[in-house]
């Protein structure tokens, strides 16, 4: 019963991280799961079997809250499903050992630009509207997917962090999306790896306790979302890509760093994201302020003009319009 309830309270912690910033769930729960002793295929499974309950309610809370683009959820969700499948069926088969390093450098690289990005520049509105090309969310769906069924994780690392550098969406559109989508993944992965292993070292009573916390997360997460500033959402999410992915790099034999190393390099990382999650919400406020005086300043002189009459131009000069004297 302690493990369920502790089993439990990871899907709630991570349906929450993953339902705010559009990923970790995966990454988080297979942690659990391989401490406690699962082989990394049944900890897969087990996790994409909960994700199909978890995806759907975090996907209904998201549309819900106007946080989905159902464009980009078919247009990625779709070659996801195809990934993951095939990522599932031939994970006993395949070894992810030298890919991981290279995608967890990937992907650092793009954490570290969407933290630099949001927190010095906001959000570049200039191409936010703009659909985003087939050409590119067909191949991100596709790769994402894989590396989400064969790592146990990865559809919101993967995908997140390059639609959000993309600029063409608002990060809380972005995150609803990939949220959402990933139902279709969760459920061609968890055929996959039906499919291939059967129900061997998958336990129902882990499913359900990692599905009963996830589906009291996924409302409170799409709530959060919604409300959390976006230039601040977008720091947070890159410092968070950041150090998920350089923890897998510091241990991959590329590294192989020291456990004093890799706690200097942690403490670093950490202190850098909380000053930029610090400093975007300061400059938030400076802009909010901003913009709420440009605001009132507009209501006053809507004010100012609905007052003049109607008949009587707003920039008549004093004394104009009237009567002239009459001459001698």
């Amino acid at each position: 019963m302690k493990t369920l309830i502790l089993i439990a309270l990871a899907g709630f912690g991570a349906q929450l991280v993953d339902g705010s910033l559009g990923m970790a769930y995966g990454v988080t729960s297979t942690t659990l799961l391989l401490a406690i002793g699962t082989n990394p295929a049944a900890a897969s499974a087990t996790i994409h079997l909960a994700e199909i309950g978890t995806t759907l309610a975090s996907g209904l809370s998201h549309w819900k809250f106007g946080n989905v683009d159902w464009k980009v959820v078919a247009r990625v969700g779709v070659p996801g499903a195809v990934g993951a499948f095939a990522g599932a069926h031939f994970l006993a088969g395949l070894s992810t050992e030298i890919a991981a390093p290279v995608m967890s450098l990937i992907l650092v690289s793009l954490g570290a630009y969407i933290l630099v990005r949001f927190t010095l520049r906001g959000i570049d509105r200039r191409n936010v509207g703009k659909p985003i090309r087939k050409r590119f969310l067909g191949p991100l769906g596709l790769v994402a997917g894989f590396v989400d069924a064969t790592g146990g994780g990865g559809w919101g690392p993967v995908g997140t962090p390059a639609l959000l550098a993309s600029g063409r969406m608002e990060p809380r559109k972005v995150i609803g999306s990939i949220d959402t989508s990933e139902f279709l993944v969760a459920l061609a992965a968890s055929a996959g790896f039906l499919l291939a292993l059967g129900t061997q070292g998958i336990d129902p009573l882990w499913v359900g306790g990692l599905l009963a916390g996830g589906l009291v997360a996924a409302p409170i997460a799409a709530w959060l979302v919604r409300h959390i500033p976006p230039r601040l959402l977008g720091s947070l999410v890159g410092g968070m890509i950041v150090l998920t992915n350089a923890r897998t790099l510091l241990r991959s034999e590329w590294i192989d760093a020291g456990s004093t190393f890799s706690t200097v390099v942690y403490a670093v990382l950490g202190v850098v994201w909380v000053l930029a999650v610090v400093h975007s919400y300061r400059r938030y406020r400076q802009d909010a302020a901003l913009e709420s005086a440009d605001a009132v300043a507009e209501v006053a002189q809507r004010n100012v003009v609905a007052e003049v009459p109607a008949d009587e131009p707003a920039d008549e000069p004093v004394g104009a319009g009237r009567p002239s004297a009459p001459r001698d």
